[in-house]
């Protein structure tokens, strides 16, 4: 099995007031192979965070497959979606949404209790993320307490706390300035590449989206 996500025939479609009804996506085509890097590129509006809620089982289509690990996610019951989204698909979206009661380890920790690690081993596995991507010395201090580029950081360490087969990144540097945009991408690139997961990152930045192995556009609700 050489990719990790095929999508197949995605075709997805909303109802909006007097707009009537809008297709987003007209029998979108993709494939991302294990441990390949792919740029989404789109202008706003395209549709590349309905793609991505699709290929990560938050979305159903309305036609078509979502394969993961060659398994047809489309078929399954929704508690087995559920599960697969937990323990197959890691998620990291433009604005952190980290939780501000807890520090940034405890971040990174819960995810994995509520996947059955215990304690120890999820706090180990949660420093090892943070020191690679350089905010360890900050591992007990709050969201608020941290700059908006650690507050990233940790939001890519939450994301592959449970070791999932796929990333899905929407403008996951869309906030930062263009100085920390870089660091903190090139941090995610290290983690990605270290980890060997496959990733579909949406970006505006066409300087990051030739960073990655290979980019994709979306216009007109398929995929180029």
């Amino acid at each position: 099995m050489n990719n990790t996500l095929e999508l197949q025939g995605i075709s997805k479609a909303y109802t909006k007031g007097v707009a009537g009804r809008i297709e987003v996506l007209s029998g979108a085509d993709l494939t991302v192979a294990k441990g390949e890097v792919v740029a989404l590129v789109a202008p706003s509006g395209a549709g590349k965070s309905t793609l991505l809620h699709i290929a990560g089982l938050l979305d159903s289509p309305d036609k078509g497959t979502v394969k993961i690990d060659g398994v047809d996610m489309t078929t399954l019951s929704d508690r087995k979606r559920t599960t697969a989204r937990r323990d197959q698909v890691g998620f990291i979206y433009q604005f952190h949404h980290l939780l501000p009661e807890f520090s940034a380890l405890e971040n990174i920790v819960l995810p994995q209790l509520a996947n059955g690690i215990s304690q120890a081993k999820a706090e180990a596995h949660a420093l090892n993320l943070l020191d690679k991507v350089g905010v360890k010395p900050r591992a007990a201090h709050r969201p608020a307490e941290l700059s908006g580029g650690e507050q990233q950081r940790v939001a890519f360490c939450r994301a592959l706390a449970n070791a999932p087969a796929l990333l899905l990144a929407d403008e996951p540097t869309g906030n930062l300035d263009p100085t920390t945009s870089d660091q903190v991408f090139a941090a995610l690139m290290e983690l990605v590449r270290d980890t060997g997961l496959s990733a579909l990152i949406a970006t505006h930045n066409l300087d990051l989206a030739a960073r990655m192995d290979r980019q994709v556009t979306l216009a007109n609700g398929v995929l180029s």
